[in-house]
């Protein structure tokens, strides 16, 4: 199967705790571009490059769910099939204006318009190519091992390649909303020739036909590692010769600056094959580049490999664990900042020295220019925000896994003092799973993160969190205890937005969501920023980097450890200080 639950935190579970093929990349080119990246957050603005790759990747799985009528050689196969391109190209360059249209920070405002229709088309063709090329192999071994299996109207898969008229296959189907009354039916439909007949072009793409991401299934189709710590989402996987091979595709040429990082990402689906699999290797692994047709081969990890790479992914996810918490300084002393030279570097080369001589990207120069905060009172710096705390009590009323206001299945409790309580959370799923071991205890939480949820104080906790039983604790090297009428869990904020993006999507149940996430930089540490939902107003899509907001009220919140304040609508309030 190409797609699987993971062991925790549910499909949906976007965690920044698991290690993926492009956090791994983008980690191996540069570890500080990771942790602007992933960790915090703070992005650069959109290319149309980017929406490119999603539109001309869904466009050409489209192109391959298609069912071609009989034909009688390959030429009038490849006349059917390229005779349907114009129409996919025109409908993939109107979705992708949309999209672009939605983008809050632009890397130019007319950038769009400089992409051509006959491009696309291009790439869609060459696509088809690539294709072409397994079309005629699998024609050349007479359809390949599956061929009569097919014709009796059998599926050699459990999770059968998208296709017309065939019914999506839902990770979670339980939890869309009367899937087994929809309709899947289609105009077309394969047309096989009986059982040991001559194989016919037409049925050559029938079976040639890889397992690709579902367009119709809005769930995430991801492979988890079985412990947990790590995901990846394929974009092909050919089988029709009874083997595995997993093919990433890519929108360029292979001569980009972030090509070499295509065989460290290929490895890495590899290795969670095999992960996934039951020990299952795979027999290739290839890029395919749709500017130019071209198909970039590596060979595959032996089976003897795979321990050695759990070694080092393993490695590589500690590492990302242990990277700097709490409230991130920005910018950095010129002795820490990387040297810019890995493709994708930006925000981690940025550093200003003790003087205020600053070293920045020439793409990101206009932060040299952002005015200082004048930090007056009720405002406080980001870097006075409180952090980890340590408390006393009983812990009682287990509850979950249930969804938190992301949708991630996490742990819960409640922790008692005296008439008081406060509910205690895993910070992301998996995060902290021996939170229920110590049920009507009296306990020492050290080291939890306050916070707030829909008016109600929270304390998160997550891998560097520790729990006592009350009996075991020194109580001379015991931090100081915070009170729980004490803990501080909003915030007055100040500072100029240095980054924003807006995500919407659909739910594992098929409900829509929607996030607006800002970076606010108050001169000295960034934190990001989200809305959720209603909270999302106008005057928060109209902000864009380098103008100045002040926030009083804003919920705190920890994302992987890591600083996340929160708009609540009714509570926060929001002004403009100043414009770009």
């Amino acid at each position: 199967m190409p797609v699987g639950l993971p062991p925790r935190g549910g499909p949906l579970g976007r965690t920044r705790g698991r290690i993926s093929a492009s956090s791994l990349t983008t980690f191996l080119r540069c570890p500080k571009q990771w942790q602007f990246s992933y960790q915090i957050g703070l992005q650069g603005p959109t290319r149309p490059s980017q929406i490119l790759g999603v539109v001309l990747e869904d466009a050409l799985c489209e192109l391959l769910m298609m069912h071609p009528p009989e034909v009688s050689g390959l030429d009038q196969l490849k006349a059917w099939a390229h005779g349907n391109v114009a129409k996919v190209a025109e409908q993939a360059l109107s979705t992708g204006q949309t999209m672009w249209g939605d983008v809050l920070w632009k890397s130019s405002e007319d950038a769009w318009d400089e992409v051509e229709l006959a491009s696309l088309e291009q790439r869609l063709l060459d696509g088809l190519g690539l294709f072409f090329e397994e079309v005629s192999a699998c024609f050349a071994q007479d359809g390949g091992p599956y061929l009569n299996l097919r014709r009796t109207g059998e599926q050699p898969f459990d999770v059968p390649e998208p296709a017309q008229g065939s019914v999506p296959v839902f990770p979670l189907p339980e939890k869309v909303r009367d899937v087994e009354k929809r309709t899947w039916a289609s105009s077309s439909s394969p047309s096989w020739s009986v059982v040991d007949a001559p194989i016919t072009w037409h049925e050559a793409w029938e079976c040639a036909r890889p397992w690709f991401k579902d367009p119709r299934v809005h769930q995430p189709q991801r492979l988890y590692h079985p412990d947990g710590w790590a995901s990846g989402e394929l974009d092909l996987v050919l089988r029709w010769d009874g083997e595995i091979r997993i093919v990433d595709i890519k929108s360029g040429s292979p001569g980009s600056a972030f090509s070499s990082s295509l065989e460290h990402q290929l490895r890495f689906y590899a290795w969670l094959w095999h992960e996934t699999h039951d020990g299952q290797t795979v027999k290739g692994m290839e890029g395919w580049y749709l500017n130019g047709g071209h198909r970039v081969a590596y060979e595959p990890p032996a089976k003897g490999d795979m321990s050695s790479l759990s070694s080092l992914f393993h490695q590589h996810h500690r590492a990302m664990q242990d990277a700097e918490k709490g409230v991130k300084a920005f910018p950095a002393a010129p002795s820490e900042a990387c040297n810019g030279d890995a493709a994708g570097c930006g925000w981690c080369a940025v550093s200003r020295s003790d003087e205020g001589e600053w070293s920045v990207p020439d793409h990101l120069k206009w932060i040299t220019s952002v005015p200082d905060v004048s930090m007056k009172s009720p405002y406080a710096p980001l870097g006075d925000v409180q952090g980890r705390v340590a408390v006393r009590g009983r812990l009682t009323g287990a509850w979950g896994p249930m969804p938190n206001h992301f949708a991630e299945p996490v742990l819960g409790a409640v922790l008692v003092v005296g008439q008081q309580h406060i509910i205690i959370e895993e910070s992301e799923p998996g995060a902290f799973p021996q939170l229920h071991d110590r049920m009507e205890q009296e306990v020492v939480l050290v080291d939890a993160l306050p916070g707030v949820w829909r008016d109600q104080p929270r304390l998160y906790v997550d891998a560097n969190t520790v729990l006592h039983p009350n009996e075991e604790v020194d109580e001379e090297t015991l931090p100081d205890l915070t009170r729980l009428g004490l803990l501080r869990t909003r915030a007055n904020v100040k500072g100029h937005v240095i980054g924003i993006r807006r995500r919407s999507g659909t739910r594992v149940d098929g409900k829509p969501w929607s996030m607006l996430a800002l970076m606010l930089w108050d001169g000295h540490h960034v934190a990001e920023v989200v809305a959720f939902g209603s909270s999302i107003n106008q005057r928060l899509l109209t902000l864009r980097p380098g103008d100045g907001v002040a926030m009083t009220g804003v919920e705190l919140g920890w994302r992987s450890g890591l600083l996340q304040l929160r708009i609540d609508n009714r509570k926060t309030r929001l002004e403009t200080f100043s414009q770009r």
